[in-house]
Formats: C-alpha cells, structure tokens, sequence
C-alpha cells in the first residue's frame, strides 16, 4: 500500500536550514513496530505520524530510536504540511499527543506558532555520571527535568566551542542534553544532545525550548524572547512563557512530496 510523505525543514526561513521532519499524514494508525522501522528507515531525527479525529489529530513522533512523547520541530512540520499542502482550513489545529493537547496556530506572515507545556528545569547537586565527561567541561551549574538535563555554561561561544564525547553523554540517563548560554544577538542560545534517543545532535529541538524558556525568562525577567539553536544548520525561534505554557514561533519549508510503499 502507498502512503504519502513529505519532508519539512523546520523553524527555519530557507532551505537546507533548520530541522528536517518527515511527516506521515495516515487515516488510521500503523503498527507502532511499522512507525519505528520507517523512522529508521528516513533517517532523520524525527518521523511525525497523526490520524484524524473529531476535533484535530492525535499525533506521535519516532527517533530513528525510540518513540518519543514531545516534538517540537516535528509539530510545526505537520502542521505547516495540514496549513499548505493538504488544504487544512483552519488558521488553528490541536493536536493530541503523549504530552496533552498541543494548539498550533497559523500567523498572518505565515509563521506557526506552538503553544506546549512549559518544563521548568530545577536546580540539582548530584551529577550524573558522563554528563561533565561527555561535554568536556569541568563544572557548571546543572539543572534537570522529567525529560533533559540543562547544563549553562558562561558565554555563547562556551556552548559553540563544545565538541561532545556522545559515548560519554549516552551514559546520562534521562532523554538528553541541552547545553545553551546568553546570546549575543539574541536572548539565549543552545545545542542540544540525545545520543541516548539515537540522535546525537538535534539541528533544532522544541521541546528543549520548553525548558529554557522558563529559565531565561525567570533570569531576565520578561517573558517574551529570541532563540537561536547553534547546530551547523541552526534554527531561530521567538518563545513567549505564558503562564504554564510555552509559545513557540517559527517558520517551515517544504523540501520534499513523495509517497512510501508497504506491502
């Protein structure tokens, strides 16, 4: 049987830029063991699938290692798939995930906006084996969630100059690692790491700006700010902290319609 695919760059103004996303609109589900091979099988650092339901579309994100119960760039890739190739026609989607129900919103200058659960990080002393190893720092103040751990490191170029031993971080035993710093020309800025979800460095990922969000927002005190993920493809994000929530604003591109064949 053939179902259709596309490949999305997301948060991302032009090509070859941002986070690589395929997305797989089906009308009922795949096995789960189906959705884990074509995740590998794509290669990027996540497949999105969603089916249709009365009132939105309940979704799931693949790793080429695991499923997953939060995506960001993944999200924005299928909803900008609904807004401009599929007809959706609406300016707003909910889709139902792991994580509750995430509202998408299309904006007049064609951004997407997210609106996820906020993920405060709290403070912690007890640091986990391979996570100073595997960023090759000496100490620095670490902070967890129910998904990541979040290491602030002192300046922008601290978190470019990281050259991670993802051996060492795979030891870590939560989702992953965000490494991110003030910015220069923005608010915060990030890289983050999830060899332990078989993706050893996420181009741009926002979920992990759930976490930071609160945190810089706390430190600068204001709620409205600009991020910039430093993977080689980086990725820009405007993130707004609304109450328990999160918003988060970015821009997709479509790179590629096609279709996957099962037999």
């Amino acid at each position: 049987m053939e179902y259709p695919i596309f490949i999305v760059d997301a948060f991302a103004d032009k090509l070859f830029a941002g986070n690589p996303a395929a997305v797989c609109p089906l009308e009922t589900w795949l096995p789960t063991e189906t959705m884990q091979q074509l995740a590998v099988e794509n290669n990027l650092s996540e497949t999105v699938f969603f089916v249709p339901q009365a009132d939105g579309f309940n979704i799931r994100w693949f790793t080429p290692g695991t499923e997953v119960k939060l995506c960001g760039h993944a999200t924005l890739a299928a909803a900008h798939v609904l807004f401009t190739l599929l007809n959706y026609p609406s300016d707003k989607i909910v889709f139902y995930s792991l994580s509750g129900p995430l509202k998408v919103t299309r904006n007049q200058d064609a951004s997407i906006t997210l609106n996820f659960p906020s993920n405060p990080p709290e403070a912690v002393t007890e640091i986990p084996e391979g996570l100073f190893e595997g960023l090759g720092i000496d100490i620095a103040p670490v902070f967890k969630t129910s998904f990541d751990y979040m290491v602030v490191l002192p300046n922008q170029q601290s978190v470019l100059d990281l050259q991670p031993d993802f051996s060492k971080l795979a030891m870590v035993k939560a989702r992953g690692v965000i490494a991110t710093a003030k910015g220069l020309d923005t608010d915060f800025v990030s890289r983050c790491f999830y060899p332990q979800s078989g993706v050893n460095e996420d181009p741009v990922t926002g979920s992990a700006h759930t976490i930071m969000t609160p945190y810089w927002a706390a430190h600068f005190q204001k709620t409205s700010l600009s991020a910039v993920q430093l993977s080689a493809r980086k990725g820009y994000l405007q993130v707004e902290l609304l109450g328990n929530r999160v918003a988060m604003t970015g821009k997709a591109l479509t790179y590629l319609k096609g279709h996957f064949q099962i037999n």
